[in-house]
């Protein structure tokens, strides 16, 4: 069934979210103390028994310094420097398996596809652990640090995904000036956080984004994960006015009033996940160019293959 706002509803909706006074200074800050330290760019073949693509393991310095692996998937026997998917994934997953993930890089694309700090357990395989230091939390990670903007888990994975895009610039392989943001849910917010701190990728793509109108998802949708602040908010009952001031400097809402690249948003009005009109106040305020397909008859899953599809077309042309 429907979950949520439809029709006109939801083109006239726009999110109360506010912007912290603070909120590019804290990202300004955040960006200068991850860039002080290198990058230190590995990439190491790996070997797989496909015919057509090449993969590398690719690691990279991100929040801290902390190592981040990603894969590295290109068209075998092609020269570059190619047009590049850079493509973060959804919450619980991580990386996967170098042989997954095969869409972008059959496509001509190169594909570098980042791994998920402290996730990657849920449903597709990472390595890279979270070191960030953290209080009291519900399992998950929605509330990690949620006492302060400086503490909060999605700081360091933010951070990563600016470093990564940051990274696929010093790869051969990659045309710098022809590099897109992509991701699905959790991945969709981080392509458009990092899209907007980082001014790199030319387009970016949201499918029905997560990490959007926090104060609206909390309050509307019974489900994992914003649900997990829900629970939190339950026992630490005094902490509602800080932890949602910590959710404001990480809210899709914020970053999207600062947007300038042209951006591709989709939503799903059966989606009890990620409500469209939290991806819609998303999409209102995105200060771009921008376009959103509405999925009506889907929950979280979307559009899948079919906006794979529709969005090869696109970023064919863009790109």
């Amino acid at each position: 069934m429907f979950t949520d706002l439809t029709g006109q509803q939801l083109e006239d909706y726009r999110s109360a979210q506010v912007d912290p006074e603070d909120f590019d200074a804290f990202w300004q800050q955040t960006l200068e103390d991850a860039r002080q330290h290198p990058l230190a760019l590995e990439l190491t073949p790996i070997e797989h028994p496909l015919r057509t693509l090449e993969v590398y393991d690719l690691r990279f310095s991100g929040y801290g310094g902390d190592r981040i692996a990603a894969w590295l998937r290109l068209p075998a026997e092609v020269s570059g420097p190619l047009p590049t998917i850079v493509e973060f994934v959804g919450y619980g997953g991580g990386r996967g398996l170098a042989v997954d993930s095969l869409f972008w890089a059959s496509c001509g694309f190169a594909h570098l596809q980042m791994d998920t700090r402290g996730q990657g357990a849920s449903w597709s395989v990472g390595v890279t652990p979270d070191t960030g230091a953290a209080g009291p939390r519900v399992p998950g990670m929605m509330t990690a640090g949620i006492e302060h903007p400086e503490r909060y888990y999605y700081r360091r994975l933010i951070t990563d995904a600016v470093r990564c895009l940051e990274a696929a610039r010093e790869v051969a392989a990659i045309d710098a000036e022809r590099i897109a943001a992509y991701g699905i849910s959790q991945g969709g917010g981080l392509s458009l956080a990092a899209s907007i701190l980082s001014a790199i990728p030319r387009v970016l793509v949201a499918h029905v984004p997560f990490l959007c109108d926090f104060p609206r998802a909390i309050g509307i949708t019974d489900a994992d994960p914003y649900r997990e602040i829900g629970r939190f908010l339950a026992t630490h009952r005094d902490m509602a006015t800080a932890a949602l001031h910590t959710l404001s400097y990480f809210d899709g809402v914020n970053f999207a009033r600062r947007g300038g690249a042209p951006a591709y948003f989709s939503a799903a009005l059966m989606d009890e996940i990620c409500p469209p009109s939290t991806v819609f106040g998303a999409y209102h305020a995105y200060g771009g160019p921008k376009q959103i397909h509405v999925w009506d008859y889907n929950g979280h899953e979307g559009g899948e293959t079919f906006d794979a599809l529709r969005m090869a077309d696109v970023l064919s042309s863009v790109l």
